[in-house]
């Protein structure tokens, strides 16, 4: 071996480098790796993070949203036979018609849904998404035959029990949903259970119990559009009891979280218009439509328009309502509701009744209940209203919504039958609970209190 001086460096020089690269190697790993650590695991993709949110029954962003139903839909090319692929791709179609108010995302849900179920008929995920896109279209009985059926398979799968636990009440048996509501709360904590507690609570007139359910939910929240959807329900609470600040500033706080948080921007339109501020409060409406055109949004923002003289754009806000509801009633929704509520203000009465008397039949809750008697009151049968309204605002065991809206109709009804202290007590109660609820109404209790004028001191007692 050749071993001159200069052979010698240039061994040395190699030996050198090998280890400097050896220790740089060595040091990266000692950085990210200490001795008895791992390394952190990866951030979920776009598609875990959507798939853990509609399977565990919270809102998803729609980016997010997308991504996995692209990626289930890749797969299933390749993979038809896979039950739960094709449950998790109508699952999030199902989650896209809701955020964006679009029907035509349902039938391709249910399509996907009802493939999961031939491919396995014991499929507990696709049931629980038959339930969850049922109550997406608002067939509350076909909501909870599905949700009983996947609960019949799987009794302890806890998030079988949030889309039951929403059919229930859509159905007005809130009996059934507090006792839902229990056996969830026995399988699982967290913010979805503290969220649908805080549904519950609401429904019963327990607003102050609700709220700070749902403030424990905001904190705990994951991700932002699971957070956004607490703090826009906070904010719709704030609203009822009337607080148009704090109302806005759950609103706001709600969209900076999630930009895609419509319903919030509606909440914004809303509390601004009581605040006073109508060009900030036409703007959010607007905004809120554009990106998610409920038939309710219409309504409210028509009504806005009325109250400030512009029929002529109200009008176009209710052929906007008439035309999405159109849309959902195409594709398997019902928004009976909304409609019967439009047309006993601003339309047919008679027709009101009609369609709001079958969907008592179908699904007789608190709110079907409190547009029925409206809308039988609109149409001169006080008398037959006055039960409806009784319902609305009682609940069946004495305790229901605290609405102002719905104690505003019933003080109404009262005063046409001439039960003149109830009357005055009820509007009292609408205008105390939320003096602003309506840009319409809430003018007209105040007129029809002063009318009213003071109780007589040789009056008797009256029965409500």
């Amino acid at each position: 071996m050749n071993d001159t001086p200069r052979a010698r460096r240039r061994r040395l020089r190699r030996a050198l480098l090998a280890s400097a690269a050896g220790t740089a190697v060595l040091g990266g790993v000692l950085v990210t790796l200490p001795w008895g650590e791992q390394a952190p695991p990866p951030a979920p993709t776009p598609p875990e993070r959507a798939l853990a949110a509609v399977t565990s029954g919270v809102p998803a962003a729609l980016p997010d949203l997308e991504a996995l139903a692209a990626e289930r839909e890749r797969h299933l090319r390749t993979h038809p036979g896979d039950a739960r692929a094709w449950a998790e791709l109508g699952a999030a179609r199902t989650e896209q018609g809701l955020r964006l108010a679009d029907p035509r995302y349902w039938p391709r849900a249910e399509k996907a849904l009802r493939t999961a179920l031939t491919v396995r008929k014991d499929s507990v995920p696709a049931l629980r998404g038959m339930a969850v896109l049922a109550n997406a279209r608002r067939d509350y009985e076909d909501a909870r035959a599905w949700g009983e059926a996947a609960r019949k398979l799987e009794p302890e799968r806890w998030t079988t029990y949030p889309p039951l636990i929403e059919a229930s009440a859509g159905l007005g048996d809130d009996e059934e949903a507090g006792r839902l509501l229990e056996k969830l709360a026995k399988l699982r904590s967290g913010p979805v259970v503290m969220a649908r507690a805080a549904a519950v609570y609401r429904d019963r007139g327990w607003r102050e119990d609700a709220a700070a359910k749902l403030a424990d939910a905001a904190s705990a929240a994951g991700e932002p559009a699971e957070r956004a959807a607490c703090l826009e329900r906070a904010g719709q609470l704030a609203w009822e009891r009337g607080d148009r600040e704090d109302a806005l500033r759950h609103f706001q706080e709600a969209v900076r979280t999630d930009p895609d948080q419509r319903a919030a921007q509606a909440g914004q339109g809303r509390a601004l218009a009581a605040l006073g501020r109508t060009t900030e409060a036409l703007s959010a409406y607007r905004t809120a439509l554009a990106r998610q055109p409920r038939p309710e949004y219409a309504l409210e923002l028509g009504e806005l328009y009325e109250a400030l003289g512009m029929r002529p754009a109200a009008v176009v806000q209710y052929g906007l309502l008439r035309e999405r509801a159109r849309l959902a009633a195409t594709h398997g929704g019902d928004e009976e509701l909304v409609l019967g509520r439009f047309e006993a203000d601003h339309g047919d009465a008679g027709a009101a009744v009609r369609r709001l008397r079958a969907e008592w039949e179908r699904q007789p809750s608190t709110e079907v209940a409190d547009a029925l008697g409206w809308a039988l009151h609109r149409a001169g049968e006080h008398e037959e209203a006055l039960p409806f309204a009784v319902r609305a605002t009682e609940g069946t065991e004495g305790g229901g919504v605290r609405s102002a809206l719905f104690a505003y109709h019933r003080g109404m009804i009262e005063r046409a039958l001439e039960r003149y202290g109830a009357a005055r007590r009820h509007l009292t109660e609408a205008l105390r609970i939320n003096p602003w609820f309506s840009p319409l109404h809430a003018p007209r209790a105040k007129e029809a209190l002063a009318r009213l004028g003071e109780p007589s001191v040789q009056a008797g007692p009256q029965s409500s």
